[in-house]
């Protein structure tokens, strides 16, 4: 017996906290049983959203190159979305995101242990990203490498100067902006930002807007301690 929570979201029909959301708006059933938050069903159970029936789609793995200037969502009224590059059968969510004006590397899957597990903390899920920077930086590594505080929290990363404006930057906070926000707490802005890796699992050569189905194997690189 599962929480009916994660059951739709391993049945890639939402993200588990949608899903908290559906619940708590009475919009969930269990075989013939409007249910409620802590709720439980196997996987034989039949369950309904809206009083259509969820399929239980096979688990799908994706990595896409967001290019700049599109919005990590899956539908949006007035801007270009990343489900504007790709086209599957199955109801896909992203792992996490990556803001408007910056590019790189999402994950996009139907499987919500995943996307659960790369967002937990006790994971500590290393995303590197390319990072050009407004001015040249210098002594301000050793300040960020030692953690610099945001939003009230102290915030080490690992600097790689690529070149004196260029770095690379590696950490496993998972809040809003960090990247952005942990450059600005020393007086640098980010000009352009490009996520190249997550844990183990490289971008590589894959060019802006295109995407490629990954493997079981290909994710679980991800979660290699020494990443």
């Amino acid at each position: 017996m599962h929480r009916v929570q994660k059951l739709l979201s391993n049945y890639g029909f939402c993200s588990r906290r949608k899903a908290e959301e559906l619940i708590k708006a009475g919009r969930v059933r269990v075989n013939s049983k409007k249910i409620t938050i802590g709720d439980k069903a196997s996987e034989k159970d039949n369950i309904y959203v809206d009083n259509k029936l969820v399929a239980k789609e096979k688990k799908v793995y994706i990595m896409f190159h967001k290019p700049a200037g599109c919005v990590t969502a899956l539908r949006d009224e007035y801007r270009k979305t990343i489900m504007d590059y790709i086209r599957v059968k199955e109801r896909i969510f992203p792992v996490g995101r990556l803001d408007h004006n910056a590019s790189g590397l999402l994950l996009l899957t139907n499987d919500g242990d995943l996307a659960n597990k790369i967002a937990h903390p006790r994971y500590e899920t290393k995303k590197t990203y390319l990072a050009k920077l407004s001015r040249p930086i210098k002594q301000e590594i050793s300040l960020i490498e030692q953690g610099v505080v945001v939003l009230s929290r102290k915030v080490k990363a690992r600097i790689k100067k690529i070149k004196p404006d260029i770095v690379e930057i590696t950490v496993h906070e998972g809040r809003n902006k960090i990247v952005k926000r942990i450059f600005k707490a020393v007086n640098i802005r980010v000009l352009s930002l490009k996520r190249i890796r997550i844990g183990y699992l490289k971008l590589g050569n894959l060019k802006p807007g295109e995407y490629k189905f990954l493997k079981k194997e290909d994710i679980d690189k991800i979660f290699i301690r020494k990443a």
